[in-house]
């Protein structure tokens, strides 16, 4: 994994290579170390592999206004399934029914 890092009115984190579980507490500390006052942006346009870790944490960051730019299409796809499944979840758990 490599991050460059482009601040122009927004923080832009370029993220290119292999995105694996090991990567999400670097990736947590450096959004976490920017200030707020910014529209932060995670730019995935080079972006060859992701686990499903790499996945739960963008779609964590997206529900929280962080920006995915150049998502590759396969990862938008997958998140959307891990909403739909965390949707079905909150709903079996609301309705008391655990599996």
């Amino acid at each position: 994994m490599k991050i460059q890092r482009f601040a122009n009115g927004e923080v832009v984190l370029t993220v290119s290579g292999r995105l694996t579980a090991d990567h999400v507490s670097e990736l947590s500390s450096l959004l976490a170390a920017e200030p707020g006052d910014r529209r932060l942006v995670l730019d995935l346009k080079d972006v060859v592999l992701v686990d499903r870790e790499i996945v739960r944490f963008l779609r964590a960051c997206k529900g929280g206004g962080i920006v995915l730019r150049n998502c590759p299409p396969y990862i938008l796809e997958w998140i959307a399934r891990e909403e739909d499944q965390a949707d079905v979840s909150d709903e079996t758990a609301s309705r008391g029914e655990f599996g």
